[in-house]
């Protein structure tokens, strides 16, 4: 069994900053992208950035500059530093990753961190 469990979100004012994390356990063997995705109400899912094994990033056009994806993968974590928020960026934010669990060839991105409200009011 795979588990992602979220750290971070809560309220924070325009133009101030969050970090989420995301940790990775159970019967894993590798972990290849490590993802954070978010869905605003009313709005689809939509992926805000990407980091490979190789420590390749991808962001969201409006991530970009903004936002910064890292990884460690010694503690099998993940982490999306969230500067200059603004009233676009409130929404459900959740890790994702695509995983080799033990025991298997195959590779699998159907795990999800439980979610993590980010809220950016004054």
């Amino acid at each position: 069994q795979v588990q992602l469990v979220e750290f971070g979100g809560g309220l924070v004012q325009p133009g101030g900053s969050l970090r989420l994390s995301c940790v990775a356990s159970g019967n894993i063997h590798s972990i290849k992208d490590m993802l954070w995705y978010r869905q605003a109400p009313g709005k689809e899912r939509e992926l805000v950035a990407r980091i490979t094994r190789e420590n390749a990033t991808e962001y969201a056009a409006a991530a970009q500059g903004r936002f910064t994806i890292s990884r460690d993968d010694v503690k099998r974590s993940w982490y999306i530093q969230m500067n200059n928020l603004n009233n676009e960026d409130p929404a459900v934010y959740s890790c994702n990753a695509r995983v080799r669990p033990l025991a298997t060839t195959g590779w699998g991105d159907g795990y999800w961190g439980q979610g993590s409200q980010v809220t950016v009011s004054s």
